[in-house]
């Protein structure tokens, strides 16, 4: 949270994690066809285990923890490994949907029923109040001088 106000701009994308980042902005503008939302969490790994097996290769890791290399690329996930990390993605998803419904102001069984991670067009995210305008550049543009009384000076970078 901060002191001063925020405001966000989705020019074309505010998905996943981006768009958890900006949720708690004082006004979020976007696009008619911005996508936003995509509330969910994936966490995907890369593995090895079978490639190395048949290149030969011997491969070994030590560690501290029986669960220290869950995510390790060259051993095989277990079922515990497996049960873990769906732990941490679900405790993950239910704080996104928290999150938002406490940035945004929507009741958490509402945020739930569009939490499914896929992408919603900025009318439909306006509807829904997971963004407060419609518009672009220069809406933005046209709302911060009202607010200031001076031209803003917008860069991208």
């Amino acid at each position: 949270n901060s002191e001063k106000s925020v405001f966000a701009f989705i020019r074309t994308t505010g998905v996943s994690s981006s768009y958890l980042a900006i949720s708690s902005a004082d006004k979020i503008f976007a696009s008619k066809y911005s996508e936003v939302g995509s509330i969910g969490v994936t966490m995907s790994f890369f593995t090895s285990v079978e490639k190395n097996q048949k290149e030969g290769y011997k491969y070994e890791e030590l560690s501290s923890g029986v669960f220290k290399e869950v995510l390790s690329p060259n051993k095989p996930l277990t079922s515990a490994g497996r049960s873990l990390v769906l732990q941490q993605v679900n405790t993950m998803y239910q704080n996104f949907i928290k999150d938002v419904s406490e940035n945004r102001n929507i009741p958490i069984e509402k945020v739930k029923i569009f939490a499914d991670g896929s992408i919603i067009l900025g009318e439909k995210a306006k509807e829904l109040g997971l963004i407060d305008e419609i518009g672009g550049i220069k809406e933005v543009e046209n709302y911060l001088e009202g607010q200031s009384g001076e031209k803003p000076n917008i860069c991208w970078e």
